[in-house]
């Protein structure tokens, strides 16, 4: 299954297919006793796919052959032992992908010349992904992290590692500790490097950054260019540029959770100003309608909130999962209208947002 989602692979999975483009999202569970059902949900719904396919007078029999190749491919590729919430299966003439995310998803199958991604795009905000830089004299490792992991990444030529015109083994062993090393200008390029690598890895997928390292490091990473000094925490810490993945986790841990705080602060903030000057939205159906418009700034919505509703044309009424025209998955279709027109989406505990209906809205008009 594949690693992580970015704003790149979530662009890259929106695009139009040929139809039949086969969407597949199921709910999966962590623990015993609830996962025993996501095998047979996973092979009913896969059925319940291929006959689809089989029964569609626009699928030509090259297509129909292929996306259930593809479909019984994805299916080997499926690790339900190492589930999370959901689960979705994406296949298409040529190609098929299979992610697991954070976040759970109603039961479908959707046939279309798009995927169905808006449990995706919903599952990457809230994830909360985050980079970490970790730096030393001789070296620049790149992390990616979010709420369930922490992982090496291998982009923008990370990880980078300088390489030495003084061949003298005990100078390169000792490279790093000694706090002279900072003032050679060999070090100083090789740091300029990190950073505008870093730059470049920022511009493609924005996220909060993290650097670590010795305190002569970040001292000569501030003034070697722009990108790290406003990182989100810089943390004086040695040894993580060859560490493991607990360490780096333990080691970032704190500046995480103090950086979410106060993005929840800062939002409930938005908020209150909002309504203060008439450009608040609250409760499913108010924020539902200005997302269709394109309106909402900021969007804050509680962690597990979920709804299954109805449109009756005017309105969004609560409704049970069963019934004509149910959609299970409104609020995650929210989030993914907001992050279209450009609003910032902030997860906050349960019970947050108790008075404005779980979810509400910062306008921009």
């Amino acid at each position: 299954m594949h690693p992580a989602l970015s704003p790149a692979v979530l662009a890259e999975l929106r695009r139009p297919r040929p139809y039949p483009a086969v969407s597949i999202l199921m709910p999966t569970h962590r623990r015993e006793p609830d996962n025993a059902q996501d095998p047979v949900r996973l092979r009913n719904l896969l059925a319940e796919a291929k006959e689809r396919i089989q029964a569609d007078p626009e699928v030509s029999r090259a297509d129909r052959i292929d996306v259930i190749g593809q479909l019984d491919k994805a299916l080997t590729e499926v690790d339900l032992v190492h589930a999370e919430d959901g689960l979705a299966i994406l296949a298409a003439p040529g190609e098929h992908q299979v992610w697991s995310f954070a976040r759970t998803a109603p039961a479908r199958v959707v046939l279309s010349d798009t995927f169905l991604t808006r449990n995706l795009v919903s599952a990457q905000a809230a994830e909360r992904p985050y980079w970490v830089l970790a730096v030393a004299a001789d070296r620049a490792v790149l992390w990616s992290g979010d709420q369930e992991r922490v992982s090496e990444e291998t982009v923008h030529g990370f990880p980078l590692a300088r390489t030495f015109d003084n061949p003298d083994p005990e100078r390169r062993e000792r490279i790093g500790d000694t706090p002279s090393t900072f003032r050679d200008e060999e070090t100083k390029t090789f740091l300029r490097q990190a950073d505008t690598a870093i730059g470049k890895v920022l511009a493609a997928d924005p996220r909060p950054l993290y650097v670590v390292g010795d305190a002569p490091a970040l001292a000569l990473l501030d003034a070697a260019g722009p990108i790290t000094k406003e990182a989100t925490a810089q943390i004086p810490h040695g040894g993580l540029a060859q560490a493991d993945v607990e360490t780096v986790r333990r080691v970032v841990g704190p500046a995480v959770r103090a950086h979410a705080d106060r993005e929840i602060g800062d939002t409930l903030a938005r908020l209150d100003k909002a309504r203060g000057r008439q450009a608040f939205a609250a409760g499913l159906d108010e924020v539902w309608k200005v997302a269709a418009e394109g309106r909402i700034a900021s969007l804050a919505v509680e962690e597990n909130y979920r709804a299954t509703v109805r449109d009756d044309g005017d309105h969004l009424v609560p409704a049970e999962a069963d019934e004509p025209g149910a959609r299970e998955d409104i609020v995650d279709e929210v989030i993914e209208r907001a992050l279209d027109t450009g609003a910032r989406i902030t997860f906050v505990p349960d019970g947050t947002l108790a008075d404005s209906g779980r979810i509400a809205a910062d306008l921009r008009f």
